[in-house]
């Protein structure tokens, strides 16, 4: 994590004893103030592993969309919360085997107790939150709130801390959020309630849609529980899903972008990767991160945009100033103007990322590069240098200040880049107060030699990540290939009745108007039979000129737009859906019979 400029003040688990004791307190409290419901239900069990199972330890078929990878607790394919009892054919993600359901005793959060104040807190007073999270609290709060069970029958977790709770342990939905106090207390362990408990605190939950309910209504709804002047969020920012070239992005299936090979095949690039997932943020809607946007992002933006800006003012100032920073004349309308713009991109970034609208964000702070670049093609200093080397000066003057805004601006989303820029700059303190000043970089300081911040990615190396993607494809497709079922028996007799016989092809040739079909001529022995076979999607004709198939010779003749045929090709049908000829594994004679 270092090398992409990630670093952790704490690094903690729910299995910590802080975090234990933290859990079971929190408890343990609401259960003395008679905030839990005991109530009897049914319960996903594996008879064969002889125990209960977590929702994500059930799968089977989604109810709402039929997605038959659903887990017990939501489907990924289209986002729905479920319960375990929801899904279709439920079987077990240990043993594979179906899923019984037993009766065991849980404690419950009743959701609808708080359900009153949480329509007010959120409807009522957060209607700023984006769309997406507060449409989707608003459609649960309509629905009617539910008492939720806060506990599990499971040999691992925080157990209960009451007595006849043997083998139950805290539900990881209640537990997983205390987390968030007790690593608070891990790292503050003399202040933490300040961050918790103090009206100043502004807390913010930055998550993923799949935990929008979790965070908006059912943590708040336990913080309201316990009291004690916990603080509920001030936000919560929620993204939508990233999927990776049109599929949901999956470690289990190595669906995935690898940091640890990303920087292998891309070093030097971490600021790359940072900038297209911020272009491409799925805020309000789920996106699609593609290695062809990655690919044009970096060339067409990061390179022909922001790097070639930079270039430019620093070669310019090294050509004509030796790399000295020249002092800046009386500034004309252009020069005034471009501050304004620089002024008013700065507003707009600035509110963009109070309000967590990062994908705007970036585009306030490439606009910058942006008005650099339009600057420079608009007082053409290159030109200028022929008859006024003032205003030269001037203009580069102003240059350099733009270089330095780019820098500020910039250093939220690309660090490594803000950092490099800042250095061939010499600007060393970096404040964001201080973006848009004429007067960043101070006339007489020197310049450091250019170099470019970003540099082009060549096809090749994207071709590389999509083959890569292809294979575990590929891969995927044969792991999760299931054979169809068995057609029933057939007696002996009526199985030898069917002619199989080896035939070469003499020619092939597709159908007219008939995007699936091919036209064989088959040398059977005997004559010459003309056979024709729907594998047009997955062979050219010429392929499979001289080559030796297996046929059924006795079928009935049957026609095919026009055209007679007198026998069936056999295939082969393959986890992708493609079709193999089937052959002989050695020449044999035309006409030979499959025994």
């Amino acid at each position: 994590m270092a090398e992409l400029g990630i670093s952790f003040d704490v690094y903690s688990r729910t299995t910590s004893d802080i975090h234990h004791d933290t859990a079971s307190e929190f408890f343990r409290r609401l259960y003395d103030n008679g905030q839990f419901e005991k109530q009897t239900s049914m319960q996903p069990y594996d008879e064969q592993a002889g125990e209960f199972l977590a929702d994500r330890y059930v799968t089977g078929t989604c109810p709402h969309c039929g997605n038959d990878g659903a887990y017990g607790d939501q489907c990924e394919a289209c986002g729905t919360s479920l319960n375990a009892t929801d899904l279709i054919n439920p079987r077990s993600r240990l043993t594979s085997a179906p899923v019984s359901m037993r009766e065991t005793s849980h404690w419950y959060l009743p959701l609808n107790r708080w359900e009153d104040a949480l329509r007010k807190w959120i409807l009522e007073g957060h209607k700023e939150w984006k769309t997406n999270v507060y449409g989707q609290c608003k459609s649960w709060l309509d629905l009617g709130l539910q008492p939720r069970a806060v506990s599990r029958d499971l040999n691992w977790g925080v157990p209960v801390p009451v007595e006849g709770a043997d083998g139950k342990v805290l539900y990881v939905w209640f537990d997983a959020p205390i987390g968030y106090i007790s690593n608070t207390k891990e790292i503050f362990p003399d202040s933490w309630e300040t961050w918790w408990k103090d009206p100043e605190t502004r807390i913010i939950n930055f998550i993923g849609k799949d935990n929008i309910v979790f965070h908006c209504i059912v943590f708040p709804a336990m913080l309201m529980a316990y009291g004690d002047g916990y603080q509920l969020p001030d936000n919560v920012p929620a993204n939508e899903f990233l999927n990776l070239e049109g599929g949901k992005i999956s470690t289990s299936r190595n669906w995935a972008v690898w940091l640890h090979e990303y920087l292998r095949d891309f070093p030097g690039k971490q600021d790359v990767l940072r900038y297209v997932l911020t272009a491409n943020a799925p805020e309000t809607k789920d996106n699609d991160f593609t290695w062809t946007d990655f690919q044009a992002r970096n060339n067409n933006e990061l390179v022909a945009i922001l790097g070639n800006f930079v270039n430019r003012a620093m070669v310019l100032t090294h050509k004509y100033f030796n790399g000295t920073v020249p002092a800046a004349g009386e500034l004309q309308e252009i020069d005034r103007r471009l501050f304004a713009d620089i002024d008013a991109a700065k507003r707009s970034l600035s509110d963009n990322i109070e309000t967590f609208h990062f994908r705007e964000a970036l585009k306030d702070a490439m606009e910058i590069a942006r008005l650099g670049n339009r600057y420079l093609q608009e007082t053409e200093p290159w030109k200028v240098a022929k008859t006024d080397m003032d205003r030269v000066a001037t203009v580069l003057n102003c240059a350099i200040q733009v270089c330095a805004d780019i820098a500020i601006g910039f250093e939220p989303f690309l660090p490594f880049m803000s950092k490099d820029l800042s250095d061939m700059l010499g600007l060393s303190d970096i404040t964001w107060e201080k973006l848009g000043a004429t007067d960043l970089i101070p006339a007489g300081s020197h310049l450091k030699e250019p170099h470019l911040l970003f540099e082009k990615i060549e096809d090749d190396a994207i071709k590389a990540q999509l083959d890569r993607l292809e294979r575990i494809k590929e891969e995927n497709r044969i792991k999760n290939f299931k054979a169809a079922p068995q057609a029933p028996d057939v007696d002996f007799d009526t199985f030898i009745k069917a002619d199989l016989r080896v035939g070469t092809v003499v020619e092939c040739e597709k159908v007219p108007k008939a995007d699936k079909l091919l036209r064989f001529l088959i040398d059977d022995g005997l004559e010459k039979r003309t056979i024709v076979s729907g594998i047009a999607k997955y062979y050219k004709p010429e392929e499979l000129v001289g080559k030796q198939v297996c046929f059924i010779a006795n079928l009935p003749p049957r026609k095919l737009k026009g055209i007679t045929s007198q026998g069936m090709i056999l295939s082969a049908e393959n986890a992708d859906g493609s079709l193999v000829v089937i052959g002989p594994s050695a020449p044999v004679v035309p006409g030979a019979q499959v025994k």
